[in-house]
């Protein structure tokens, strides 16, 4: 069965733009737009180098119990303009019903704009398991042990 992501409209939300959606057959993430405020749409939002902001994106959404929708940075974005996510992946899970907004951040040298109607993230939903935590007087061993960064090598 194919889990049904349900989306509400905000109301100043252009309507004309894209339901997030999956470029090819093989794509794992759906991309996201940004879906501007009427008064940011003409000049859109601009970054300079190492500003943040958070991106409308003109819907909420409604999740399945038992998965999460993970925002993730477009590759070309980032590659070619330093546009990435701060709080990669940024989860939003199945209990919020706010508005859906896109962290950025700008690490490039210049500045960066952000039109109304680009394609600024891509979100991939997936199932979530909630575990249970036991405090314990010892782990197990392994062959790693306690090596942390960089400890398995670089080759």
């Amino acid at each position: 069965m194919t889990p049904d992501v349900r989306i509400l409209w905000e109301d100043w939300a252009d309507r004309s733009l894209p339901m997030p959606g999956y470029e090819t057959p093989g794509a794992a993430g759906a991309d996201l737009r940004a879906n501007l405020p009427p008064e940011q749409r003409a000049a859109g939002i601009t970054l300079a180098p190492m500003q943040r902001v958070i991106v409308a994106t003109g819907i909420r959404v409604e999740i399945p119990v038992g998965y999460e929708m993970q925002i993730r940075p477009r590759s070309g974005l980032a590659t070619k303009h330093g546009l990435t996510l701060p709080n990669t992946p940024g989860t939003i899970d199945s209990d919020y019903r706010g508005p859906l907004g896109v962290a950025l951040i700008n690490l490039g040298g210049e500045a960066y704009t952000v039109q109304h109607g680009d394609r600024i993230a891509q979100i991939v939903v997936a199932p979530v398991v909630q575990v249970r935590f036991s405090v314990v007087a010892e782990l197990s061993e392994t062959e790693r042990g306690a090596g942390g960064f960089g400890s398995t090598g670089r080759r």
